[in-house]
């Protein structure tokens, strides 16, 4: 294959990532609307609901979060610049932040599972209106943006490998730039969750 042709593929990848990425935004972007539209409706309840959640625990996460972030884009640079162990064993640390990120989601979760905080658990169902809309949309949401942190994790774990065998070289990083820039997306809906979720009481 030759350059222009490796170019043009390049930049049908790097368009199909972002149609993606945009697709995922505006399904985050509704939760986001969903969640503003209730807030509005149910300023108390959802404060007071708020106050419930560990805000150590998700400032943890956005600080793994950007960690992970920052691994990926010097792995990028890494592998371009020919160093496949330094790029390697940069996404064997983001991985395991989204291992680290996911760790605290379950210690935070169990913790208001064993205070019968979850769909449908009586406890809920005694809540108001409000602070029951608030729960099922903390666990949608966040359960939703855990899914996409497993699955980020899995493909750079994969991109790891790709870069051990030589699959992904210097001249050919489409791959790490892609999945760096989904895990850039996850990074970035945190952002926003943290403070909606845990700040605003």
């Amino acid at each position: 294959m030759n350059h222009a042709s490796v170019s043009e593929t390049n930049a049908t990848a790097r368009l199909g990532m972002w149609l993606f990425l945009f697709t995922e935004i505006m399904m985050f972007g509704g939760l986001f609307l969903l969640y503003a539209s209730y807030r509005v409706r149910f300023p108390q309840a959802f404060s007071d609901s708020a106050q419930q959640l560990n805000i150590w625990l998700g400032a943890a996460n956005a600080l793994i979060l950007l960690t992970g972030s920052f691994c990926t884009t010097l792995s990028v640079t890494a592998l371009r610049r020919g160093s496949r162990r330094l790029a390697m064993i940069l996404l064997a640390i983001t991985v395991l932040m989204g291992g680290l990120f996911l760790f605290n989601h379950y210690l935070e979760w169990s913790g208001q599972i064993r205070a019968g905080i979850y769909p449908n658990s009586p406890v809920l169902d005694h809540m108001s209106h409000g602070e029951i809309l608030f729960f099922g949309l903390y666990y949608v949401t966040l359960g939703l943006h855990g899914l996409h942190v497993l699955i980020g994790s899995i493909i750079l774990a994969v991109m790891a490998v790709f870069i051990g065998r030589g699959s992904l070289t210097p001249e050919d990083t489409i791959k790490l730039e892609n999945a760096s820039l989904f895990w850039h997306l996850v990074d970035i809906i945190w952002i926003f969750l943290f403070p909606l979720y845990y700040l605003m009481h």
